[in-house]
């Protein structure tokens, strides 16, 4: 077993107050279930959690795993040593280069121990400085950071360095909300967005099969499993729009199809919502980035549901939501060139600014309006992840 532990610093609970201990047993739940396969010891104490007596070779797959947490602010790989002034310098000593320059800093949140934070970081740091004459003293830019933390438990940590994680809510603090997947790079940073606010997620993806191929399909699926690491317990049900296109494309105009199946898709997902107790939809649009992302179509579409429609990425530009993309490991499979629901019977011109009542009276002209809609919901697929 290692003699380190991995510091764990959680953030906005600290904001909660009554309600802290609420979000502290979700975070707990929710790291318990990230590392419930590693032989690892967890010690929840007030303000830190650690992972102890892991096997060393675990190290980078439970700091991986932790990163993945909503709720943990930070981490750090550290050294333990008991309250003996003794072995803090041992351990000190052993953790410093030999050369180059340095800084000690303290936190003691066990306000019996018998040095206060400044006395440690003078009277450590004349003990290093004795002992390897090639390391000077830098408080403002130091090349190395000796941090100590004195714990209430007995324990003293010394590290060199703070990796940052996820941040957020604990996933599962914010109910439940519904997220619109399709096999696009918007999509699955809308979803981890909202589930680092604490949303618990169950996916809704819609495909066109025969005109779009199980390819395109199975992608979904991978990005699914994907945000998967990041909320626990994720769903995703599939529903055919074929039909529902089929029709549109027969009856309405060419340039009102991207207007006509998005109200088709909005209906449809708030009754999938109702039925899974989500009390939102959630959907990757970004203002203006297509012809369905207007302020027009967005009303339009918004106007035949009656819950609400979160767009967490509605004001952010391309370059930013592929940032995120990356950062969570969706861009490569969202880039992959198969074809989703949006390109069947895709018009040349679609409608940038449509009306309502325009658009109402279009879909007046569609037989059999509830009954696509029905037949949709009958032959939806619950995928298992």
């Amino acid at each position: 077993m290692s003699n380190n532990v991995i510091l764990i610093r959680f953030g906005e609970l600290y904001l909660k107050g009554k309600n802290k201990d609420y979000f502290e047993n979700t975070l707990k739940t929710n790291i318990r279930k990230k590392l419930e396969n590693l032989e690892c010891t967890l010690y929840f104490g007030r303000g830190r959690y650690v992972v102890k007596d892991y096997d060393q070779s675990n190290e980078e797959e439970i700091i991986f795993r932790l990163k993945q947490v909503f709720g943990i602010h930070s981490i750090s790989v550290a050294g333990r040593c008991g309250y003996d002034f003794e072995e803090i310098v041992a351990l000190a000593l052993e953790m410093t280069p030999n050369s180059g320059t340095f800084r000690v800093s303290s936190h003691r949140s066990y306000k019996k121990y018998p040095l206060n934070s400044l006395q440690i970081n003078m009277q450590l740091g004349e003990r290093i400085l004795q002992a390897k004459s090639g390391l000077t003293v830098d408080l403002h830019r130091p090349d190395y950071i000796i941090n100590v933390d004195v714990r209430e438990n007995g324990d003293v940590y010394l590290f060199d360095s703070v990796i940052k994680c996820a941040g957020g809510m604990p996933y599962g603090t914010s109910s439940n909300g519904l997220l619109l997947l399709s096999g696009g790079i918007d999509s699955p940073v809308a979803g981890y967005m909202l589930a680092k606010r604490g949303m618990n997620l169950t996916a809704l993806h819609f495909h066109s099969y025969p005109y779009t191929s199980e390819a395109a399909k199975q992608k979904a699926v991978d990005l699914a499993r994907i945000l998967r690491e990041y909320c626990p317990n994720l769903k995703l049900v599939c529903v055919s729009l074929t039909e529902i296109q089929e029709s549109i494309h027969k009856h309405c105009k060419p340039n009102y199809m991207i207007t006509l199946v998005r109200r088709f898709m909005m209906r449809i997902a708030q009754s999938v919502a109702q039925s899974h107790g989500c009390g939102c939809i959630i959907n990757g649009e970004s203002l203006g980035q297509v012809a369905s992302q207007t302020l027009e179509s967005i009303t339009v579409t918004n106007a035949v549901v009656d819950i609400p429609v979160f767009r967490p990425l509605i004001g952010m530009d391309k370059d930013e939501i592929i940032e995120i993309a990356e950062k969570i490991g969706t861009f490569k499979k969202s880039i992959e060139p198969y074809e989703d629901c949006c390109t069947v019977f895709l018009p040349e011109f679609p409608l940038i600014k449509p009306a309502r009542e325009k658009v109402e009276e279009q879909e007046s002209f569609i037989p059999d309006y509830h009954g696509l809609i029905e037949r949709a919901l009958t032959e939806l697929e619950v995928i298992k992840l």
